[in-house]
């Protein structure tokens, strides 16, 4: 196969999720699949059908992804991958940004060119941080940090393949890029119903757990995101494990409240009703 360098500036990703992984919106699920149909039939679209000659620059597919942390960003950009049979690699920023000038663009220029030759998805995670607003020139740094976005935004339109941009704070990034990417897919903090399937979903099939384990509980009582919660189940299969029985509402509890602990949220003892 095509080799390429990828793996020095970015770390590979192996997408495990398929659609039925994905709990959103069904706006939000029918953006994503939309997305994967451009790649698909773009052949059709800008070969048979003619588009080329109109859109000779910037064909790639550009995406933005916002919402609180947790909610399925990465988990989308996993399944997208697996849909395209596409390898897919997260951008880590911190070999990405330099201080020093010219070697932002340099390392950007590396990772896009070495994605040409694979055709990869470039997963761009915390993207606020190296897409932030471009700000008044105060001083050089000012002005070489501006040079910087916009050379960003010639590599993404250049870019034939999919590029996506996650961020937990959509109003942090330049308002130029928000008018270049074609699909911004929004991932909400999910409701009761799906914090409920976000719970069932969590416990592997094979994995064995007790009748007195209250979904709806838990989903109404906690606000919790998926992330979260696949954490909570984790640590109480641990305990259970440890223990040597099977999960129990009894790890789930002290598994949530870990939980909190950890995020520095106050658990008041009313609220868990008869679990307190």
């Amino acid at each position: 196969q095509v080799r390429h360098r990828l793996g020095e500036k970015a770390v590979k990703l192996t997408p495990k999720f398929g659609w039925d992984d994905l709990i959103l919106p069904d706006d939000a699920k029918s953006l994503l699949r939309q997305a994967c149909n451009r790649v698909k039939y773009r052949h059709v679209v800008f070969g048979k059908w003619g588009f080329e000659k109109k859109y000779a620059y910037g064909n790639g597919l550009s995406m933005l992804f916002t919402g609180p942390p947790g909610t399925g960003k990465t988990m989308s950009a996993m399944v997208m991958a697996r849909e395209l049979d596409a390898e897919l690699y997260r951008i880590d920023l911190s070999r990405m940004v330099s201080k020093y000038i010219g070697e932002t663009e340099k390392n950007l220029s590396e990772v896009f060119d070495e994605a040409q030759l694979s055709g990869s998805i470039l997963f761009f995670d915390e993207a606020d941080a190296l897409f932030g607003k471009r700000s008044e020139v105060k001083d050089a740094h000012d002005k070489y940090a501006n040079m910087e976005t916009s050379y960003l935004l010639q590599k993404m339109e250049e870019y034939d393949g999919l590029t996506i941009l996650a961020t937990n704070f959509s109003q942090n990034l330049d308002e130029a890029f928000t008018r270049r990417i074609q699909f911004i897919v929004r991932f909400p903090f999910p409701d009761p119903a799906q914090r409920e399937l976000l719970w069932r979903s969590a416990f592997p099939k094979e994995t064995p757990y007790a009748d007195d384990i209250d979904f709806a509980f838990l989903a109404s009582t906690f606000d919790l995101a998926g992330g979260p919660i696949k954490n909570v189940v984790l640590t109480a299969a641990f305990l259970a494990a440890e223990s040597g029985g099977i999960i129990t509402m009894k790890h789930v509890m002290e598994a949530v409240k870990q939980e909190y602990k950890k995020s520095g949220k106050v658990l008041l003892k009313e609220r868990l009703g008869a679990y307190g």
